[in-house]
């Protein structure tokens, strides 16, 4: 169960995020294939600044465990991507916490609980790499798996 202050934190920065420039844009397009940034764009604003910042994040971390040399590409686009499932579930940031705390009582809220298999669904439709899906899906190999959840930890 997510604590009442990363719930809050979501709330703050959801409500602030501010839409990737530009540059940012550019940066995550060269990243991700053509096909997964079609649904990357699908993200609210507020997703696309959390990705955005779990990849920036998760560089330094990797950097931090002297494996940035190391990291490949579709493991930083598993970063980018991590919460790409849900955008199935259509929820705004305030229902979103509802979801949280009220498990998964309805369609759209069951959907945003499994947004881990369903965006490794929608990558592997998008023809996606295994190494990606699989991260996303919460599986994968070590370290990455484990670098991955740190970043997304903010």
């Amino acid at each position: 169960m997510a604590t009442v202050w990363h719930l809050a934190k979501r709330l703050v920065t959801s409500a602030t995020a501010a839409p990737l420039t530009v540059l940012e844009r550019r940066q995550v397009s060269e990243v991700l294939l053509s096909a997964e940034m079609q649904l990357f764009v699908r993200f609210s604003v507020a997703d696309q600044r959390h990705a955005l910042v779990v990849l920036r994040r998760f560089d330094v971390i990797a950097a931090e465990a002297a494996l940035a040399e190391g990291v490949a590409v579709e493991v930083r686009r598993a970063a980018l991507l991590h919460d790409i499932g849900k955008i199935e579930a259509s929820l705004g940031t305030v229902v979103r916490v509802a979801a949280t705390l009220l498990g998964p009582r309805t369609g759209r809220f069951r959907a945003y609980h499994e947004h881990e298999a369903r965006g490794a669904a929608l990558l592997q439709a998008a023809g996606s790499d295994a190494v990606t899906v699989a991260l996303v899906a919460g599986q994968g190999d070590e370290p990455w798996r484990g670098l991955l959840a740190r970043a997304d930890a903010v």
